[in-house]
């Protein structure tokens, strides 16, 4: 129906009964006292009129839905209509809040700084990203403005002018930073800034990477190829001679094929397509192979010894043993003629355990923290010498990680090192 019949339709209804009423106290009483009756009830409608009214502006103060009174006469429809209206309003204000508060828990987590300015430079909003980035702090910077905020020449001239198509490159605060504004509606701009920090990191490992295995490649192969150009150069050398280049050709040649497979290891350990397979580990067995590999390799030159104490895991028992196989190897590499490495396995408070302790040169605290780098070697000649590649380390902390574990290494020059390759307790069998 028609809202207008709806509110006119009843109001004439009352005025036609009031008409009605006076009429018969006119017929009966007279026509005062049908006038009187007809004001007291005009005056008893103008009242409800004026209560509904302050009820409309007492809502209207604190317009919620089921603060609504029921009315009377119009009143009931209107303030029907208004619950209608207020009800959907609330359940609309409802549906912003929560899109708006899964936009902000959205803008937390993003890794991208965000920040929202004005048209003058002034901050509104910017999430964590944002702060860790450019030293933002959303309680203490808003309003004021960014390039006060931001004190980088490069940053204020990208703003002045205006050349916001390309990101900037910014170092700052230790980070290398790369931001972006971008304008949107008519007096706002956002902030974009992605830390890549971590990727020119990665990038000069790379660099290094293929640097440092090129050297190590070129380096027997110059002797293999200067070894072949004096055996060409000269047929009638003496088989005293060629035999001891051949022997220093195969070292060579051994050396750079250890290398070419640690370097296929690394990748296959690095790669998605080699997902890692659990199998059950005899640990025993595997110390008890490892320490004989040791023995071998020390040739008699050490005293190696193993204490197992420690359950059986779940795992791959190829680079678990690849991993282990290292860390002795490196003991007996580095420790003096003499000296004594004990291979443990054991279960400690929240992990498994498998450690090395030898009591050789020992490691400055400086170089602690890049060993597991390819290639990074404290003492290069030493390295060579002991035939290293360079890569073992960087294996066993591959292999750890595959396994969910961790190297801890623990060393003091002159006093040895302890290498502790951790495991989880999930890796226990079922």
């Amino acid at each position: 129906m028609n809202p207008k019949l709806l509110f006119w339709v009843p109001a004439l209804l009352r005025l036609v009964l009031v008409f009605l009423a006076a009429s018969v106290v006119w017929w009966m009483a007279g026509p005062i006292q049908a006038l009187l009756l007809a004001l007291l009830i005009v005056l008893g409608m103008l009242v409800a009129q004026l209560f509904y009214l302050s009820k409309l502006d007492e809502w209207l103060a604190d317009p919620q839905s089921g603060k609504l009174p029921d009315g009377w006469g119009s009143w009931t429809e209107v303030f029907a209509r208004l619950y209608r209206i207020r009800r959907d309003d609330e359940r609309n204000q409802a549906d912003l809040a929560e899109w708006l508060a899964r936009f902000r828990q959205a803008m937390q987590m993003l890794p991208e700084g965000v920040a929202i300015m004005d048209d003058v430079l002034q901050l509104e909003w910017c999430n964590p990203a944002a702060g860790k980035h450019l030293g933002l702090t959303l309680e203490r910077d808003q309003g004021r403005r960014v390039t006060n905020l931001v004190r980088q020449p490069e940053f204020i001239d990208y703003i002045i002018l205006g050349r916001f198509d390309q990101p900037l490159t910014l170092h700052f605060r230790g980070r290398k930073l790369q931001v972006q504004i971008i304008p949107f509606e008519n007096r706002r701009q956002i902030l974009v800034s992605h830390d890549a920090t971590e990727g020119e990191r990665v990038e000069a490992m790379r660099r290094d990477f293929i640097a440092n295995a090129s050297h190590e490649l070129r380096t027997p192969l110059t002797v293999i190829v200067g070894f072949l150009e004096i055996a060409l150069a000269d047929p009638d050398l003496d088989a005293a001679t060629r035999t001891a280049h051949l022997n220093l050709m195969t070292e060579q040649a051994t050396r750079m094929q250890r290398l070419i497979e640690d370097m296929l290891t690394l990748s296959r350990l690095e790669s998605d397509e080699y997902p890692l397979k659990r199998e059950h580990v005899d640990v025993a067995r595997m110390m008890e192979s490892v320490a004989q590999e040791a023995r071998a390799l020390s040739g008699g030159r050490h005293q190696i010894s193993v204490h197992v104490d420690g359950p059986d895991v779940m795992g791959s028992p190829e680079e678990l043993r690849s991993a282990f196989a290292n860390l002795a190897s490196n003991a007996v590499r580095y420790s003096p003629n003499g000296g004594s490495i004990v291979l443990s396995w054991e279960r400690g408070p929240d992990d498994l355990r498998f450690s090395v302790k030898d009591s050789g040169i020992g490691i400055d605290p400086q170089h602690l923290a890049r060993l597991t780098e390819r290639f990074y070697r404290v003492d290069k000649s030493r390295s060579r010498e002991t035939q290293g590649t360079g890569l073992g380390l960087a294996i066993v902390k591959h292999v750890l990680a595959r396994h969910g574990g961790r190297l801890k290494i623990e060393s003091e020059p002159g006093k040895g090192s302890t290498f502790i390759a951790s495991l989880p307790n999930t890796s226990l069998p079922g």
